[in-house]
């Protein structure tokens, strides 16, 4: 069944008021009543990199809800009933945008009071030419990548869209909004200075898992090379595509190859044992990982970044 077709169809059943919440507060899952009486915002964050960043400026003032739970996949998600129940009671919705959350047009059917803030207001969206069709370049077409927060230079405009939205719906903790926000904002440009320093003397051409690094790659003068030319990072590549990434390694001395957490690593090992290379993790972080912050796993990539391009 079509995913919006099924989110409708939740919706329109699930009639009984909410309960209950799965809230997330200081990284800890908790299970909490909540009603629209109570005086903190309630606002849901899509996946996790949005929940990370809300988190950072809202902390104690906001109660904050995962919508895509902690090592779910969100291209794989697709809402439960406690899902639309959560929807019903929330005040905002943070979402990445550029079609990124396929569900979101149904949203307001759930609450059509809900805000809805779309995070990539204001950065310039990338269009990549895609196989989403199949694996034949006349049949490619230009998707809207939806990728800005792996560039920590469009993570912070994501960071300053939540807090204007936070310090727009409770006026009266906007310093504190503001404030967390910038203490965020600093941390992330300290990423950037980190991320174009370490790399700025290394080879440019690396090959990604699927078409997840371009803005990443563009922000520090990177060549992405990808083994499935898709956003979905579990569609499969043909034999021919093997074979064109197995000569782009070739012609590059690229000696490692990229995969990604949720999908199988054996796509990636099949290159590797082609070229004489190996295989590790850069990691797109669209699934939540206990005890590991978006700047941990940030830096986590750029290690292996280093350990691919800087020999």
């Amino acid at each position: 069944m079509d995913r919006q077709i099924k989110f409708a169809i939740i919706a329109i059943s699930v009639m009984i008021p909410l309960s209950s919440f799965v809230v997330y507060q200081s990284g800890q899952i908790s299970q909490q009543p909540i009603s629209k009486s109570n005086s903190k915002l309630i606002t849901i964050s899509s996946f996790y990199p949005l929940y990370e960043f809300a988190k950072k400026i809202g902390q104690e003032k906001i109660d904050l809800i995962l919508l895509v739970p902690e090592g779910v996949e969100p291209h794989d998600w697709e809402p439960t009933i406690h899902d639309i129940q959560n929807m019903q009671q929330a005040d905002l919705i943070f979402i990445n945008g550029i079609g990124f959350e396929s569900w979101v047009n149904n949203v307001h059917i759930i609450n059509p009071k809900i805000q809805i803030i779309d995070t990539s207001v204001g950065i310039k969206i990338k269009n990549n030419k895609t196989l989403e069709i199949n694996e034949s370049e006349s049949n490619a077409v230009l998707i809207s990548d939806p990728h800005i927060w792996l560039n920590p230079k469009m993570a912070q405009i994501q960071v300053q869209n939540i807090a204007t939205a936070l310090s727009k719906n409770d006026p009266a903790n906007q310093d504190y909004y503001q404030k967390n926000a910038q203490s965020y904002i600093n941390e992330l440009e300290l990423l950037d200075n980190e991320i174009r320093n370490e790399l700025s003397k290394c080879n440019r051409d690396f090959i990604a898992s699927h078409n997840a690094f371009s803005y990443f790659a563009d922000e520090y003068g990177l060549v992405q090379h990808t083994i499935i030319n898709s956003n979905d990072p579990e569609a499969e590549p043909t034999s021919k595509t093997l074979e064109k990434i197995i000569n782009v390694a070739r012609k590059n001395d690229i000696k490692i190859i990229f995969t990604e957490e949720g999908i199988d690593p054996k796509t990636s090992q099949i290159i590797t044992n082609e070229i004489g290379g190996k295989v590790l993790v850069l990691s797109p972080l669209e699934i939540g990982a206990k005890n590991f912050t978006y700047v941990d796993r940030m830096k986590q990539n750029l290690s292996n970044l280093k350990e691919a391009l800087c020999r």
